[in-house]
């Protein structure tokens, strides 16, 4: 993978990055009832996944993508990744292993959060599906650390829901 921009520069890399940028690559494979991330052992240059993804499959729905960092990110402020610190905030698995990641050595998470990020990321979807109000509020830009916490909380002391039917 190369990670030097034109001047020679080490650019970071965004584990949930755009499919169609030029340089994007191909992360892993969301897989399971849990469609928890599998991550691929060396990069497959999205240009060549994207033409053998069926027109009605959204990509992001079944593959990460990692991009370049770039400075007009929504979620860029400053240096730092606002979704990287917004994931962070969330409850992690502290017995999940660390995935195995070809993009780690460059990924603008691990150099943030370090092991953090690397704990949620297999659990994240670039793609938020219906129904997923925690994943539409750390995605969303907007929603601060407090907003989340509060959420988060409030869901806690919410009863468990009978089925319907």
């Amino acid at each position: 993978m190369n990670t030097a921009d034109r001047t020679g520069t080490t650019r970071t890399w965004c584990p949930s990055g755009k499919a169609d940028a030029p340089e994007s690559v191909v992360l892993g494979v969301r897989s399971g009832q849990d469609g928890e991330v599998v991550y691929l052992a060396d990069p497959v240059p999205a240009r060549d996944v994207l033409p053998v993804v069926p027109e009605d499959v959204e990509p992001t729905r079944v593959l990460r993508f990692a991009s370049h960092c770039v400075s007009n990110c929504l979620h860029r402020r400053g240096n730092d990744c606002t979704l990287v610190e917004r994931v962070a905030a969330t409850p992690a698995d502290g017995n999940r292993n660390v995935p195995r990641c070809h993009l780690r050595p460059h990924c603008k998470w691990w150099v943030q959060t370090g092991v953090d990020g690397c704990r949620r990321c297999p659990a994240l979807a670039t793609t938020v599906v219906e129904g997923d109000d925690l994943g539409a509020l750390v995605a969303d830009p907007a929603t601060t650390r407090e907003q989340l916490e509060a959420w988060m909380a409030a869901e806690a002391d919410t009863p468990a829901r009978e089925p319907i039917g």
